[in-house]
């Protein structure tokens, strides 16, 4: 096991070198002036060629890519163009955003998608069954912006419920970092946006768990245990979704990771302030440090997850070994 997670870190670390250096080269390339948004047009040329010099924009490709990776290795993720602030500091709220959104999302979504994948595969061509595939496909294919812009008009608009937009009311002021989060006024601004995305993951469980659990109907083991005089419950909860909860746990983990990355959609129609929203501004804004960290910590969830996900595995399937 030791072994074995020591190379998979191996092969992480190799993994972010490669996204690193890719990241590097993929904004550089891209059309446009990173000072533009720093610069004022009454600036002199020499006011301009310090703030480039400043910024180390003024040095070679390869003089630039050099002092990227002696910086990384270092701990520093460079310094944000458009805020003035170290690329980590300006992540930081961002993060813990998309954290709390996605995170409440992703446990509902799954949570109900599991159980529901297990009823479905229970009730095999009956009308609960139709219905839960149709309503799966309906909500894994409609459009996230679609669905966010519809809850907005009933719930915000029509009802007059709930906000419509942003993270809290203007004005509010939390005195503590619980009742930053779990302010009513927060979690009333936070409803919308994850029932959104909870919708939309919704199917991916719901439609994996009901195809797995029906590869295991005809199984010896789920024949003895029903010759041993178990409730179909029972079999169904404790041995079938057990091993049906391979294939979930393998598509949640990676889906989990790239979530954590935010989810652009969501975060513009709700006017969330997530990583995903701040990833487009960067990258419209040329910002190059705040883009670069945001895609590396992005990279970095993913491969993190996926190790999550085959050491689930092994604890889950005794027949999967780790080597």
């Amino acid at each position: 096991m030791r072994k074995y997670i020591v190379r998979r870190l191996v092969q992480m670390i190799i993994g972010l070198f490669l996204v690193a250096s890719v990241t590097f080269l993929m904004f550089r390339l891209l059309p446009g002036d990173p000072t533009a948004s720093l610069l004022d047009p009454a600036f002199t040329v020499e006011i301009r060629e310090t703030i480039i010099e400043r910024f180390g924009l003024n040095e070679p490709l390869h003089i630039q890519y050099i002092n990227y990776l002696q910086n990384l290795v270092q701990g520093d993720f460079g310094r944000s163009f458009y805020y003035r602030r170290p690329s980590v500091e300006v992540l930081g709220d961002k993060i813990w955003n998309t954290l709390i959104l996605m995170l409440s999302s992703m446990i509902i979504a799954y949570s109900i998608g599991v159980i529901g994948g297990m009823i479905l595969s229970w009730k095999r061509g009956s009308k609960i069954e139709w219905g839960g595939i149709t309503l799966g496909l309906f909500l894994r294919s409609a459009p996230m912006f679609w669905t966010g812009m519809l809850l907005i008009m009933l719930f915000a608009f029509n009802l007059g419920w709930l906000p419509h937009s942003g993270m809290r009311t203007p004005g509010y002021e939390a005195a503590t970092t619980f009742a930053k989060f779990f302010s009513v006024d927060f979690l009333r601004h936070l409803l919308l946006p994850m029932i959104t995305a909870s919708l939309y993951f919704l199917g991916t469980p719901l439609l994996i768990m009901r195809n797995t659990m029906l590869e295991t109907h005809g199984e010896d083991y789920i024949e003895l245990s029903r010759a041993k005089g178990l409730s179909e419950w029972r079999i169904m909860i404790l041995h079938a979704g057990r091993n049906a909860l391979l294939p979930v746990i393998t598509a949640g983990a990676l889906f989990l990771g790239q979530a954590l990355g935010g989810q652009v959609v969501v975060e513009y129609v709700f006017g969330w302030p997530g990583l995903g929203r701040e990833i487009v501004l960067s990258a419209q804004r040329h910002d190059y440090p705040v883009a670069q960290t945001a895609f590396l910590f992005l990279a970095f969830m993913v491969m993190l997850m996926n190790l999550v996900a085959d050491l689930f595995y092994s604890y889950l399937d005794p027949r999967v070994k780790l080597k």
